[in-house]
């Protein structure tokens, strides 16, 4: 009964704010433009677009606003208006009260906010889908006055995920009993990975760790900032971290103004991202520009800034190996040894032909090549790559939804920074040089660093486990050669059996025989 009334209430919501309006005048056709005016009367649909469809992203909740915000980032697959209007979703949600803010800071630190904080500002400087930040000031350890940024995690986010959740998994069941291709989508699985990330984001301690992580892996790439949390005032809903200052990453005029290179940064970006997922395996999963700021401090002029951690991806080692092959091999436009890493990595029926992949990658993606970002039509790739997906049975892998996202961002933000950036080009000397590095001598030292703890555990031990071993042999050996010797009496009584058997069988033939001609006689 709980997802019949979401879905009721979804349906509400975009009756409305005229959904409904928006996609029947979107097509050519005159009786459907027809249609769409007789379904608005009686409504006041007068506000624009762009307003109505964030209005209702935010009406439906969290995972709506979401999706909105990844939509916002790619400028070129949307009007400006609404591109416009779903980049408010970025951090301009509307704020929860300042007074249940503070009730829930007081409630997780049990005391006044005033004595937690020396200072504290009510008005929220920036509210998104799950949380919201507002500034303060604290007095740390050594006694120095610092600014810091608290979050505050949105009341009943836990109930309001689950409706849109228990209603994804309904859909997800559905689709892959309708459709041919929902078995191969992982429409459920797909769903579960959103279910772990987004209840993952409800934990702010978990953020806190997260970012804490990336800090660290972070620390000599000396491109991206990222705040220090404080861990004496971190909480399940409530955390506090270093107040970072910059200028929002979407405000390019204000960069240029500033003296930022701006298509360096966004090189800078590609660079920052391939790091984090090939190098690291651990990456910034929700890197949309409410996110994002760049430094003009002098001693860090230029550098991005990273807020905002709630939603990390990780990748296994075989997940890093693979996607770096493919990636090398398609910066290379050898499509045949990417057809190849394909069915070697089960995505694809081992009986397909290499040569047929190989064509329809090929055909895919060669166009592309060599071009600027602004050139590159995404939506017709996405297109294709799906067509090509259904016709060679290619099986979605839930495990890399979340990078599919974050790299839909990071193209989207590269393109807003730089139309001209080489994507492909700006990639490539970085997964080249991270190839070697993982088949060079630096792994093998890497690898043997990594491994020497346990060989100094074990080299003291080694007289005593080559005695057991020689030992343990010795007995195997005799319990072996017992086996084989048993075994053997059983072959040679089975054969001594057939030899009876084959002598009698032939004394009874030749009897016969001889009273038969003793007869004829």
């Amino acid at each position: 009964m709980r997802r019949l009334f979401r879905g009721v209430f979804i349906i509400w919501v975009m009756l409305r704010y005229g959904l409904d309006e928006l996609v029947l005048t979107s097509f050519q056709r005159p009786w459907l433009r027809v249609l769409a005016r007789v379904v608005t009367v009686g409504r006041n649909l007068t506000a624009p677009r762009g307003q109505r469809i964030r209005q209702a992203l935010e009406r439906l909740g969290p995972i709506f606003v979401k999706f909105g915000q990844v939509l916002s980032t790619r400028r070129d697959l949307l009007p400006v208006d609404i591109a416009d209007e779903l980049a408010r979703l970025q951090d301009r949600v509307p704020p929860f009260s300042s007074d249940v803010a503070i009730a829930i800071i007081e409630r997780a630190f049990r005391k006044r906010v005033h004595d937690v904080f020396q200072s504290f500002e009510r008005e929220p400087v920036a509210s998104a889908s799950i949380a919201q930040v507002h500034f303060a000031t604290i007095r740390d350890r050594h006694g120095a006055v610092r600014d810091v940024a608290v979050k505050v995690l949105r009341p009943g986010m836990l109930t309001a995920i689950e409706k849109d959740l228990g209603l994804m998994r309904m859909m997800a069941g559905w689709l892959e009993g309708l459709s041919a291709d929902g078995k191969r989508l992982k429409p459920r699985e797909v769903v579960a990975e959103f279910d772990k990330y987004l209840h993952d984001e409800l934990d702010l301690v978990r953020e806190a760790s997260s970012a804490a992580q990336l800090r660290r892996n972070m620390a000599g790439l000396d491109l991206v900032l990222i705040p220090e949390m404080l861990w004496d005032y971190c909480m399940t809903d409530v955390i506090v971290m270093e107040r970072m200052v910059g200028i929002p990453i979407s405000q390019v005029d204000r960069l240029r103004e500033a003296g930022v290179d701006i298509p360096k940064l966004a090189r800078d970006g590609v660079t920052i991202f391939f790091t984090q997922v090939f190098r690291d395996g651990f990456f910034h999963a929700d890197m949309h520009p409410g996110n994002i700021q760049v430094s003009v401090d002098p001693a860090t002029f230029g550098r991005y800034i990273s807020l905002d951690f709630g939603i990390v991806g990780t990748l296994t080692e075989f997940d890093k190996e693979y996607l770096a092959q493919n990636f090398t091999a398609f910066f290379r436009r050898d499509y045949k040894r990417v057809a190849e890493l394909h069915i070697e990595s089960g995505w694809v029926p081992v009986t397909t032909r290499v040569d047929e992949l190989e064509s329809a990658i090929r055909s895919v993606c060669e166009p592309y090549f060599d071009r600027p970002l602004k050139e590159i039509s995404l939506g017709m790739v996405l297109m294709r790559l799906f067509q090509t997906s259904r016709r060679f049975h290619v099986e979605i892998q839930p495990q890399l939804v979340l990078l599919q996202k974050t790299l839909l961002n990071i193209e989207g933000l590269g393109r807003e920074l730089d139309p001209e950036l080489d994507l492909w080009n700006t990639a490539k000397p970085f997964l080249e040089k991270w190839m070697v590095d993982q088949l060079g001598p630096k792994k093998l030292m890497d690898e043997f660093r990594n491994e020497a703890p346990r060989y100094a555990k074990l080299l003291p031990e080694l007289p005593r486990l080559l005695v057991n071993f020689l030992q343990g042999n010795q007995s195997e050996l005799r319990r072996q050669q017992a086996e084989l010797l048993a075994e053997q009496k059983r072959t040679n009584r089975l054969l001594q059996a057939l030899i009876y058997a084959g002598v009698g069988f032939a004394l009874g033939v030749v009897m016969i025989q001889f009273i038969i001609r003793v007869r004829v006689f």
